[in-house]
């Protein structure tokens, strides 16, 4: 799916609002972490095309993303280049992270966020993908998770999101996305670009993928499983109360033992 959208997919995400909104939250986590950002290395896991970890190494943050798709990496470095920040972006998957940089220990912070967790096929690629982030995380060391609250999405069924629309120069952009909920308890997650010149027709791209909703106290258990510690939930990037029911975003934060 997302080899597909990689060269539209900025157009999608109203960057400059979305990290206004995200980055004081972020920074301050990763702050709390010590007083010199310079000395904090951060690892931004399903980095996409950049932006979040550009914007952090922007603060000061030493930062290093991956991804599994090569086009969302070589998006992310043409947009570090044109930011004029030093970012490392290598291709890794979910549960090859540790293995692709060769660091392990060696990071203070792990974030994945946007709902990319959901992405792995399994519960045991999962389990691969959270044992990853522990052996990239120093003793102490903070992950950060940001998905969609799946105990709403699975309780309500709810399958239209809003729509969004972009207009860059004269050509017009129409995202629909939606989901259809499948019998074996995972989602469809679907794609429909759309977009347009003046006085002509539009063009069409339906793109989709899995997803495998991931519950609060499960994903707790997981993590206390593995050693994690002092795990806290909230309902997104503002640092909102976690609500199971009534939260858009599921964000947890958790300490390697």
């Amino acid at each position: 799916m997302y080899d597909k959208l990689a060269s539209i997919y900025d157009y999608f995400v109203n960057w400059d609002d979305r990290l206004a909104y995200e980055l004081p939250f972020l920074e301050q986590q990763l702050r709390a972490l010590g007083k010199d950002p310079s000395q904090i290395r951060v690892m931004d896991a399903a980095c996409g095309t950049g932006h979040h970890a550009i914007a952090l190494a922007n603060i000061g943050f030493q930062m290093f993303g991956s991804d599994l798709h090569p086009e969302m990496v070589s998006m992310a470095d043409a947009n570090a280049k044109a930011a004029g920040e030093k970012v490392t972006f290598r291709t890794a998957g979910f549960g090859s992270i540790n293995e692709t940089f060769k660091q392990p220990g060696e990071f203070d912070a792990v974030l994945c966020l946007g709902n990319s967790l959901p992405h792995v096929a399994s519960e045991q690629d999962l389990k691969k993908a959270l044992q990853d982030f522990k052996e990239l995380l120093r003793p102490g060391g903070m992950l950060l998770l940001q998905m969609r609250n799946f105990d709403l999405v699975m309780g309500e069924k709810k399958r239209w999101m809003e729509p969004q629309t972009v207009k860059e120069g004269t050509t017009e952009w129409l995202f629909i996305r939606f989901y259809d909920f499948e019998a074996d308890g995972k989602i469809q997650f679907n794609i429909l670009s759309l977009h347009r010149k003046p006085n002509a027709p539009w063009h069409t791209q339906l793109t989709s993928t899995h997803l495998l909703p991931i519950f609060s106290e499960k994903l707790k258990a997981e993590l206390g499983t593995l050693g994690f510690r002092d795990i806290r939930l909230y309902g997104n990037l503002a640092a909102a109360p976690y609500e199971p029911g009534s939260s858009g975003d599921m964000v947890l934060i958790a300490f390697k033992a």
